[in-house]
């Protein structure tokens, strides 16, 4: 139904009939006519009805239908009571064997006082189960989104004549004139935006790049809005809800003037706030949920998401239905997320985070873009490095064995596949690959803080302010003895001693570090078994292994820290709840903000631990041949590869990441899926295929999985530990933003599927951002830039070329650092070791006699140390300190300038968008217009009409 002007009518269709009313002189009248509504019964059993079989037909609420009612449909729908006219608002469930009958008796007495509208059905598949349908009726509804300060669309005046009727027009405000668009349409009803002058330059630029858009397909990656009209932005200026200036509001049906989100946030904030008990604390759905007095309380969802026609044909059938057709299916993989649609059906906070994810997503691409591009580089540039040349054509030069007694001498070029396969990685490219990442880290928060600013003002969000939160029943319980005022409420409260506060928090800090302890012990017994199996693989009968033990080792040393990581995580989230509740957190944000911090800490520590040390201490402090420093006196220290340790950091990441992955995916959706299926089948066997499809609505939601106890808790923690992984160590593995973007691309379906398909309907709830999860994107952001500083001079071999080449190698004093200032360079960095030198438990079996037909007497191993007859055996020579020293001054250069350069990019990207901030001016200014002429319009009425019926009042002062 759409606005008309002053000499227009407003039709509505009730029951069949049509009835006209003047839309701004009898608003009043309009409403009373439509507020029909059924007082609530006093007697509970005369709400109870038996359950039977219904149709779950959703034709009656296609998104096209907005006044007209179909009582029949209505009634067998699923989404209304049995009389059709009532929508169901809210579910609870509970068990009529459950004991606490008292308490929910005295619950919903209350909830009747409060006006809201009670139906009972019992369970067609369990007859102990019942479930309460709640309705709540207009009156209720108006008063409780005035307290609540929902924002509902304005009716604003006329920009090009004051004293027109109040339709709004879409224009632009160019040169300080208004400029009409699109006329007194349906679609007209936008916020009225302005723009700046623009210039010549500008324009052509403008022309050409749409000219080169048209040789493209036509934004393959758009939605469909013909096809889906539904999907139309609601732009509308909206302000607080208030009774007293309803007819400021723009209402074409009281019925769906609020929609079903909105209604379900009222009810449960009335919800909350019943009692059910006599005592102050005694108050609340949460608390009766907790106590098992009600077994679930949900929304329910808006009928089926499938359909039998065609949603381009015949059109969406519900909100549900669109939202899967549009953002869960498959078929849509590559085109945007209906961000709009999906805050309007699950509420601001579950848009913001998929508004988040899929603006992390969109980032990844030049991140993915760049990093192939680094890998393909090394690929190209292969056959000319001159070290991996070395190390293949490298037949003369023996090595030392890699582990005591088992492990052979080997020739370098038997590692030629390795060199080559950590060039791939560690190239000329990855320093500036590193410095790439640390600054994309950085634009990726800061236009995302845009971004977010953006969001929030088309969704209403920036004038919105949390509520005094309640106090945690287990707080009250705890400190109920002591009480003082709270300064924002007045009222008296529960009061935490600040010592007490204070020994909690120690004890709490106390666990948290002896958890991590034990993620440290987890790493050394990994550490002992890379140990010990590198010589088993190397005296295993296998060739393949035999001859790959220190591969060998890896890959399986990864796979069972993997394992292990899994189970840690259990006991860590255990450990993190008790821990919570032990330092007895006041309200729901405190405890949420400190289980959070606790998770993410135990998991990340858990999840990078072992990274950690393969990067900076695999092969660092092992000795050298014949003084091996050893484990426990027993184990010698693992070595690295002689073409180094980065290609051990790559397996790590690279199977982790993938493992991890994998493995959230499959559980995610997989986990609901057969719980859901497992449901659908006992129910197929007792009921059949017919009788399981006429379900009601609510009892077919009951059957779906609850959503997570913690939220999107394991949402965001799974996609910021995966930004961990792809900032933290990427100059070690490039190809990590394009495995993070397509596992992305992926997840965002998953998770669409879940929330549409698999979980009940979770409460729309709101949220300016994403909480405390962006402090900890910001900490791993300048994580980010040490430990790939770290990287760069430590794990990889990038400094110690680059000291050769403008040292030591042909080109020394030239200034230039080509490949062929790298002649020599494998050579150079090899000590040599005197095989009579080795250790007693260290001395290979093998005498090295088949290289070249006599035992050997010498061998080479990396580092840089003197030869054993110079007057200091194996002491470091003087190339040892200069590469020392470039590392170190390497890694201050590059914090101080990346470091730099991030501050800069914050500083010269402002958090919100100038244009943006303008409108925001610009729409305060017109609403405090629209205001005053709307009220002005409606004296001037009330005038005319006092004069037409011949009364006339004195208002004059005295």
């Amino acid at each position: 139904m759409e606005a008309s002007s002053s000499g227009s009518t407003i039709s509505s269709v009730t029951g069949g009939k049509t009835k006209t009313h003047q839309p701004a002189k009898d608003v009043n009248i309009f409403f009373d006519e439509l507020e029909g509504v059924n007082s609530p019964s006093k007697d509970d059993d005369s709400l109870l009805h038996h359950g039977n079989l219904t149709s779950t037909s959703d034709d009656a609420s296609r998104l096209e239908v907005v006044g007209e009612e179909v009582p029949d449909k209505n009634k067998t729908s699923g989404l209304y009571f049995r009389d059709g006219k009532c929508r169901i608002d809210y579910i609870l469930v509970y068990r009529k064997s459950n004991p606490q009958t008292e308490k929910r008796e005295v619950f919903e007495r209350n909830i009747r006082a409060e006006g809201l509208q009670m139906e009972k059905e019992s369970s067609l598949t369990n007859s102990d189960i019942i479930f309460v349908k709640l309705h709540a009726p207009w009156e209720v509804l108006g008063k409780y989104a005035e307290l609540m300060n929902v924002r509902m669309p304005f009716r604003p005046f006329n920009p090009f004549n004051a004293g027109a009727p109040c339709i709004l027009v879409r224009c632009c405000f160019l040169n300080g004139h208004f400029i009409e668009i699109n006329g007194r349409s349906r679609r007209s009803r936008r916020k009225i935006y302005y723009l700046h002058r623009r210039y010549k330059f500008m324009n052509r630029i403008e022309k050409q790049i749409s000219r080169f858009r048209g040789w493209l397909p036509r934004k393959p990656m758009k939605l469909d809005k013909e096809t889906l009209p539904d999907l139309e932005e609601n732009d509308c200026y909206t302000a607080p809800f208030s009774q007293q200036r309803i007819h400021h509001f723009i209402i074409h049906n009281k019925d769906t003037f609020f929609n079903n989100a909105t209604r379900s946030r009222i009810v449960h904030h009335i919800l909350q706030r019943v009692k059910y008990e006599e005592g102050k604390n005694k108050i609340g759905l949460n608390r009766l949920l907790s106590n098992g007095s009600y077994e679930a309380a949900f929304p329910l969802h808006e009928g089926s998401y499938r359909s039998k026609n065609s949603i381009k044909t015949h059109g969406a059938e519900n909100h549900r239905h669109l939202l899967y057709e549009c953002w869960a299916s498959w078929g849509v993989w590559y085109k945007y997320q209906p961000l709009d649609l999906v805050r309007r059906y699950f509420g601001e906070k579950i848009g913001l985070y998929f508004a988040w994810l899929g603006w992390y997503t969109g980032m990844l691409f030049p991140a993915a873009f760049i990093g192939l591009f680094v890998f393909l580089y090394g690929v190209t540039t292969l056959n000319h490095c001159q070290v991996s040349k070395e190390v293949c054509q490298a037949t003369d030069i023996i090595m030392c064995p890699i582990c005591d007694k088992y492990c052979p001498f080997m020739r370098l070029s038997d590692s030629c596949i390795y060199a080559k396969v950590t060039h791939l990685f560690d190239n000329g490219a990855t320093v500036f690959f590193a410095v790439f990442m640390a600054v994309w880290a950085t634009v990726f928060l800061e236009f995302w803080k845009r971004r977010r600013a953006v969001i929030a003002y088309d969704w209403d969000l920036i004038d919105w302010e949390e509520e005094e939160e309640e106090i945690r029943p287990q707080f009250e319980a705890k400190y109920s003895k002591k009480e003082r005022m709270n300064p924002i409420s007045g009222k008296p409260e529960p009061y935490q001693a600040f010592a007490d506060k204070c020994s909690r928090l120690i004890v709490s800090a106390s666990g948290i570090f002896f958890m991590i302890c034990v993620v440290i012990a987890a790493v050394f017994g990994i550490v002992i078994y890379r140990v010990v199996t590198v010589s088993t693989f190397a005296a295993f009968k296998w060739a393949l292994i035999r001859n790959n033990s220190q591969v060998a080792t890896t890959g399986t040393a990864v796979c069972i820290n993997f394992c292990i990581i899994m189970l840690l995580n259990v006991l860590y989230e255990k450990v993190a709840l008790f821990l919570t509740n032990l330092e007895q957190p006041r309200t729901e944000s405190e405890w949420e903000n400190s289980f959070t911090l606790k998770m993410f800490l135990f998991q990340f520590v858990n999840l990078n631990s072992s990274t950690f040390y393969i990067a900076f201490f695999l092969g660092r402090f092992t000795g050298h041949p014949g003084a091996y420093l050893r484990l426990i006196n027993r184990w010698r220290l693992e070595e690295c590869h002689p073409s180094g340790c980065l290609i051990d950091l790559c397996m790590q990441m690279g199977i982790i990441m993938v493992l991890k992955q994998t493995w959230n995916n499959f559980m995610e959706l997989g986990y609901p899926l057969i719980q859901n299926w497992w449901t659908r089948r006992k129910l197929r066997q007792e009921y059949g295929t017919q009788g399981k499809t006429s379900f009601p609505q609510w009892e077919k939601d009951y059957n779906l999985q609850p959503m997570n106890a913690y939220g999107l808790f394991d949402e965001y923690l799974e996609m910021i530990l995966q930004f961990g992984f792809t900032t933290i160590f990427v100059a070690a593995f490039p190809l990590a933003p394009l495995l993070a973007l397509l596992n992305n691309i992926i997840e965002i379906r998953l998770d669409a599927y879940k929330f549409v398909t698999q979980w009940r309907r979770p409460l729309a709830s709101r949220a300016k951002d994403i909480g405390i999860w962006y402090g900890i994107l910001e900490g791993i952001g300048i994580l980010s830039v040490i430990t790939n500083a770290f990287v760069i001079a430590v794990t990889s071999d990038f400094i110690p070329r680059l000291v050769y080449a403008y040292k030591y190698g042909p080109c020394a004093g030239q200034g230039e650092a080509g490949q062929k200032c790298m002649v020599g360079y494998v050579n150079a960095s090899l000590s040599v070791f005197l095989v009579s030198d080795f250790e007693n438990r260290s001395e290979p079996t093998s005498n090295g006699s088949e290289f070249s037909g006599s035992p050997l007497k010498y061998c080479r191993y990396r580092d840089y140390r003197d030869p054993p007859h110079s007057p200091v055996p194996y002491g470091y020579t003087l190339q040892f300190w200069h590469v020392l020293a470039a590392r170190l001054a390497f890694i201050i250069v590059f914090e101080h300038l990346v470091f730099c350069i991030k501050h800069l990019i914050s500083y010269l990207i402002p958090d919100l968008p100038k244009d943006l901030r303008d409108r925001m001016r610009r729409e305060k200014y017109l609403i405090q217009e629209m205001m005053y002429e709307a009220e002005l319009e409606r004296l001037q009425k009330e005038r005319k009409e006092r004069k037409k019926n011949g009364k006339s009042y004195h208002n004059e002062w005295p």
